[in-house]
């Protein structure tokens, strides 16, 4: 018997994290981070439950990353820190790893770089065959998984782009090969799957990039996600044709053209490259800045440009400022608003997802896309990935009108699993997951309950309520002192304050044998119900008993 399990990424478009499991053996197949929503507040990534792969540790035979965007590898750092496993990647892959690995302080990793072209992996009971996709990312891949039960493709994040930024197209020749004695079951993204026809070339942002680029007659400002190799390459391509020089400029984005550069696959000539100063002596006309934060993450270098803050840099009337990212990854749009609005005041000519000018392509096949990977591999069961509740309802209509049955189609919840035994597949036992959040160094450690009160005082704000207790006398003395933070503001309300305070000392005049236990209950009990009454909002009473 061999069982997949999503232990995340398929309700949501981040996290990915599957497992393929034998009786003796278990492989991963990526292991991403996911983002936080709006009202997880001061939470800064979210990352999968490991809890089945570090119950079953001594199973774990291999890592294996299919590519190196965050929501695939981001989440590794934390996985080793738990699991000893070898890490499997292509070259660019690997190099990305070393970076957020570094991040993070690990050291005792190591990742084993394959050739997509011509190597196999063996791990236990699986032998995995790579093979070369297109997605909006150099060194991508998929994988041929073969089993005890048959041969599965796992196919995350990938289009079908014949003119492809790096001359590398998807390996349809290899695929058909290691498919040729039959597939079981495919594992496909299914981001694409609400969009009709194929998901256009890369190729032919470049030339958009480079009609902008050319009628400007201020410095270039041009953003993508810091991971966009091929779009960075596209933009030095625009530079060079320009005359522009060219500098990089945001840790993120500086750290992988150095890593791409390196490893042969980026080309930033030294007659283009300059440093942010060297830039001040040129016309405006001849500078081109690739600059981080796309998507208008606080603290980053586009963000601090836009509001006036960058040590190094000052926005000028007339600077061009081009975005060729995806317009709204979860939880980022309202923060590239902000940022957009900002360089817009500041005089800046900004080139964005609203002005509908085609300056970004999603690296997700659309249905055209998806159901060529399905009459090429012609598998006899298919599971969609990467994608939400939606696409994988879409992905199961499009893989019926290509010839799979309904109930060959599985559409799994996060924990959700599928045995395959004998050439059958059925709907296996769901595991226990959950998000693990982190917040600063704290893994796991923020859950729904601190959450719920960060909401709170995010709202209502919080009161607290000084109150001196003689033990003795088991009474209060003296009239209680409130502090409002993010309630009301005491000077103006300082009325209200004072006749809460007095109000409770009213309302104790029959308590006998109080103790710090229930005078807190009571000062929760009371303030709540007086502010809600009095203010209709419900601040976080902090009750501070202090014995005198």
């Amino acid at each position: 018997m061999v069982r997949f399990i999503a232990l995340s990424g398929t309700t949501d478009v981040t996290e990915n994290f599957y497992v393929y499991e034998t009786e003796r053996d278990l492989i991963v197949v990526d292991c991403g981070v996911g983002f936080p929503e709006p009202d997880m507040l001061g939470v800064d990534l979210v990352i999968p439950d490991f809890s089945y792969v570090r119950d079953k540790r001594n199973k774990l035979r291999g890592i294996i990353i299919t590519h190196g965007h965050e929501d695939h590898i981001g989440a590794l750092p934390f996985l080793i820190s738990e699991v000893r496993a070898p890490i499997f990647s292509t070259k660019l892959v690997a190099g990305f790893i070393g970076l957020k690995m570094q991040d993070y302080g690990i050291s005792n990793f190591r990742v084993n770089v394959f050739d997509p072209e011509k190597d196999s992996i063996t791990l236990g009971d699986f032998k995995i065959s790579p093979f070369r996709t297109s997605h909006s990312i150099p060194d991508s891949v998929g994988f041929v998984i073969d089993t005890p039960e048959g041969k599965m493709v796992h196919a995350a994040d990938y289009k079908f782009d014949w003119t492809p930024v790096d001359g590398r197209p998807f390996d349809i020749s290899r695929l058909s090969l290691l498919c040729s004695n039959g597939i079981l079951a495919v594992l496909s993204d299914c981001l694409g799957s609400t969009s009709p026809g194929y998901t256009e070339s890369e190729k032919n942002i470049e030339a958009r990039i480079g009609s902008i680029v050319s009628e400007a007659r201020g410095r270039v400002f041009f953003t993508t996600i810091s991971s966009n190799i091929s779009r960075i390459r596209q933009a030095l391509n625009v530079a060079s044709r320009t005359r522009r020089k060219v500098a990089i400029l945001g840790k993120s984005i500086d750290s992988k053209v150095k890593v791409a550069s390196q490893l042969g696959y980026l080309d930033l000539p030294t007659r283009l490259e300059r440093s942010v100063k060297d830039l001040e002596r040129l016309p405006d006309d001849k500078v081109m800045i690739i600059i981080s934060g796309s998507y208008g993450q606080p603290g980053s270098s586009l963000y601090r440009l836009a509001l006036g803050e960058h040590d190094l840099l000052k926005l000028k009337e007339g600077d061009v400022v081009i975005f060729s990212s995806d317009p709204a990854p979860p939880g980022s749009k309202a923060n590239v608003d902000f940022v957009v609005d900002r360089l817009i005041e500041k005089g800046a000519i900004v080139h964005y997802y609203d002005i509908q000018e085609d300056l970004h392509v999603s690296g997700h096949g659309s249905q055209e896309d998806i159901k060529l990977l399905l009459s090429l591999t012609r598998p006899k069961f298919a599971i969609p990935i990467g994608g939400t509740i939606r696409h994988m309802r879409a992905f199961s209509d499009l893989a019926q009108s290509v010839g799979i049955s309904k109930n060959s189609v599985f559409e799994l919840h996060d924990g959700e699993s599928v045995e395959f035994r004998d050439g059958r597949a059925v709907k296996g036992a769901k595991f226990e997951t959950r998000n693990v959040l982190v917040d600063g160094l704290g893994i796991g450690d923020v859950g729904e309950v601190v959450l719920r009160d960060r909401n709170v005082l995010a709202r209502e704000g919080v009161v607290i309520i000084l109150l001196q207790f003689d033990g003795s006398k088991k009474k209060i003395v003296n009239q209680p002192e409130i502090i409002s933070r993010g309630f009301v503001f005491e000077r103006k309300q300082k009325v209200l304050l004072e006749k809460a305070s007095s109000d409770f000392l009213f309302f104790l005049r029959k308590r006998i044998n109080l103790d710090r236990k229930s005078l807190k209950d009571l000062a929760v009990d009371f303030f709540e119900r007086y502010f809600f009454e009095k203010t209709g909002r419900r601040p976080m009473v902090l009750p501070l008993v202090v014995e005198v």
